[in-house]
């Protein structure tokens, strides 16, 4: 008789396996294109690890990807269904008659960090000294610094300054090591810088105020196609869901982050509470529309600065830019 139960047991723990894995075959799966080592990997973690996304009936398959660049192709090219990219990025390639789209990621904003030997107190004492600037001569935080420039000292960064245009770790590594006074880079590499005694002397919220765009403008938010969103909606719903329900979990629960330490690569707990203070910070909040306004008000001043190599034929955000489709909103 023990023996009859146990099998009895045995059928019905198999027959239970059976029906999950066939659960879980018909959940639709999206495809996320995530950069290496990136903070977007912290969100899809804590969604897989916390059952959000079976919860929301979806799957996600992570495709690691080396370069911005690569997520770009990777999207266009129909290898993922999502990326992470900024709003200019969609406005561009919809100027150009693709049909992408953006949801509100991360407002999350990096700023100038300092040594405290290099004699810096504020932006004004940067004139003539090296600025590290990572993303290039493009990136939007360095062609808002130029026009905030031109709009407090009367002349272009480009001009006061000396900047030095490197990758986000080399920076981080220059001003480290003395090589570099001043750095201007991602926010979650800033974090790093100010956890090591490196103190911000300007944000991008200062910027942003000053030039009258406002703090609620996004950076960064999941980029997907709209064709590809109206022809599974099932899954890009269930997944935007999952994304706030993840951010939600990590803006209250420090126990959330700590088993996100060990994706964080931290090596002491100045920089762990820097990265997760940080990244609660950029949290979009309410609704959208005056994220969506502030970036149509950045959008001019980028396209005066960076002119047709950074927008391309596009003259304003273009409509759509922005999606409504819900999910995620």
């Amino acid at each position: 008789m023990p023996q009859l139960f146990a099998r009895l047991i045995g059928v019905v723990l198999l027959a239970l396996a059976a029906g999950s894995a066939a659960l879980a075959a018909d959940r639709p799966v999206v495809r996320v294109g995530v950069l290496q080592f990136g903070t977007v990997s912290w969100e899809l973690e804590t969604m897989q690890r916390h059952g959000l996304l079976e919860r929301e009936g979806v799957d996600v398959r992570v495709v690691p990807l080396a370069l911005k660049d690569a997520a770009n192709v990777a999207l266009q090219g129909g290898e993922v269904d999502v990326i992470v990219n900024d709003w200019l990025w969609v406005a561009r390639m919809r100027s150009e008659g693709a049909d992408f789209v953006f949801v509100p990621f991360s407002q999350a904003v990096g700023g100038i960090h300092v040594r405290p030997d290099a004699g810096i107190a504020g932006f004004a004492d940067l004139r003539g000294k090296r600025l590290g600037v990572a993303g290039g001569a493009l990136d939007k935080s360095w062609l808002l610094l130029r026009a905030y420039a031109r709009r407090t000292v009367g002349e272009d960064a480009a001009s006061f300054l000396r900047p030095q245009f490197a990758a986000p770790p080399l920076l981080n590594e220059l001003v480290t090591r003395g090589e570099l006074p001043a750095a201007m880079n991602f926010w979650h590499y800033g974090a790093r810088l100010a956890a090591a005694g490196m103190p911000e002397v300007l944000g991008m919220k200062e910027i942003l105020a000053t030039l009258g765009i406002g703090d609620e403008m996004p950076l960064v938010g999941w980029v997907f196609g709209e064709r590809w969103a109206q022809a599974n909606p099932a899954a890009v719903a269930g997944f935007l869901r999952a994304s706030t329900a993840a951010k939600a979990l990590l803006r209250e629960s420090d126990a959330a982050w700590e088993a996100l330490r060990p994706s964080m690569r931290v090596d002491d707990e100045a920089s762990f509470a820097a990265l997760r203070e940080g990244f609660r910070a950029g949290i979009p909040k309410g609704a959208g529309e005056e994220g969506e306004r502030a970036a149509a008000r950045a959008f001019a001043i980028l396209a005066a600065e960076g002119g047709e190599a950074l927008v391309g034929r596009a003259r304003e955000l273009a409509p759509g830019t922005f999606w409504h489709g819900g999910g995620g909103r």
